[in-house]
Formats: structure tokens, sequence, C-alpha cells
């Protein structure tokens, strides 16, 4: 085979993988901002969040595109299938997760125009932290090809049940002892709601790292908590 073409097709997997962690930066980012919306009450970062997420979209089109013009043209086998087949799952993943961002945002806009409920913004701000680090953990094991470090984030995906639960009960106090907060708390209960989800893709893509590295599917049920 022409050392030349195996050159630019290793070089292709190497821009597919590079691709995917570039998006997983700035879905990072994306939570990380929207959550400091919420914080800061900061209405300009907020619509920044909902403005930068067609490029997480852009993106998630361009790496499919490639992975499936690789697969037809190079017809890749074993790792490297696994590895092309992984890029695309997980840049889907990231996609949703920038959707999810760009929802707390919105809602970010239209709670700051209510009083705030500084115990509730703090708990979010908890929780979008907690999230961040996952996603962080998750993405940094995919760079760094780091199996152990994958699975470490899919085991502790309960911490995250935990935390929506808690919230959702500080809701609810809120609500019953003042029903005028019960707009804003809705809009804080989807946005906690999101950042499960949010937490689900991290989890999603440590069992994408999984098939990646090891070959195979990983089988075993999630660590959930109940969420109420």
């Amino acid at each position: 085979m022409n050392p030349h073409i195996v050159k630019t097709y290793g070089e292709e997997l190497d821009q597919l993988s590079a691709e995917v962690i570039l998006m997983g930066g700035l879905a990072e980012a994306q939570v990380a901002d929207a959550v400091d919306a919420v914080a800061r009450r900061d209405v300009a970062l907020a619509q920044s969040v909902i403005t930068r997420d067609h490029r997480l979209d852009e993106l998630e089109k361009d790496i499919e595109r490639k992975s499936i013009r690789l697969i037809a043209l190079r017809q890749p086998m074993a790792a490297d299938l696994r590895k092309t087949v992984a890029a695309m799952k997980i840049s889907t993943s990231l996609e949703r997760t920038g959707d999810l961002a760009k929802n707390i945002a919105k809602r970010a806009v239209i709670i700051s125009e209510a009083e705030p409920m500084s115990p509730l913004t703090r708990s979010i701000e908890r929780m979008g932290k907690l999230v961040s680090s996952r996603l962080r953990d998750v993405l940094d094991a995919y760079r760094s090809g780091k199996l152990d470090m994958a699975m470490s984030v899919w085991s502790s995906d309960t911490e995250v049940d935990e935390h929506y639960n808690a919230l959702f009960r500080e809701l609810l106090t809120y609500m019953m002892g003042d029903p005028r907060t019960i707009s804003a708390c809705t809009h804080i209960l989807f946005m906690a709601k999101n950042l499960e989800r949010i937490g689900d893709h991290a989890t999603n893509i440590a069992e994408h790292i999984h098939y990646e590295l090891t070959g195979e599917d990983y089988v075993e049920d999630r660590p959930k908590g109940t969420t109420v």
C-alpha cells in the first residue's frame, strides 16, 4: 500500500478526533456560560450562549459528513471503524448538550425579569458545576484515551440525580410558601432537568468511549438514582 495513502488516512482519523475535541470544548463552555448567566442574572451572556449554539450544529454536521465519507471511501476496520463511529455518536451527544445549554440560557433571560431567588440560583450553580465537571472529565477521557476515567464518570451519574431531587424539593417548598414564585420556579425546574439530561449525555459519551477502546458495548445497568 502506498505510504502516502496510509498517512493521509491516519491524518483524516486524527482530524476527526480533533474536531470532536474542539466541539467538546465549545459545548463545555456553553454549559458553563449558561449556568453563569443564571447565577449572575447576565442577560448579555445568556444571549451569547443562544447565538453561539449554531456553531455546534455546524460542527456536528461536518463530523457526520466526514465520518460517512471516510467509511465509504476508506472502509475502515476494527479500531479505526470504532473510532469513526464513536466520533459521530459523541458529536451527536455534544450537539444535544449545546441545545440543552441554549434552553437554560433562554430561561435565564426570562427569570432575570423576576425577583431574585438567590438560594435557588445558587443550587442551580452547584448542580451546573457538578455537571460541567463530569462533562470536562469525560472529554479528557476521550482526548487521552483513558478508559478508567470514562468509567469513573459513568459510575458517578447518581450524584447529578441527587442534586436534581434536592433542588426539586426546594422548589416545591418555595412554590407552596409563595404562589407568586410558581412561574420563576417552573423555569428553574426546567433548567435543573436540562442539567440532569446533560449529565446523561456525559454518561452516553463514556459508553461511546468504552465501545471505541474495547470494541464492546457497555451493558451494565446505569447507576441511576430515583428522580422525582
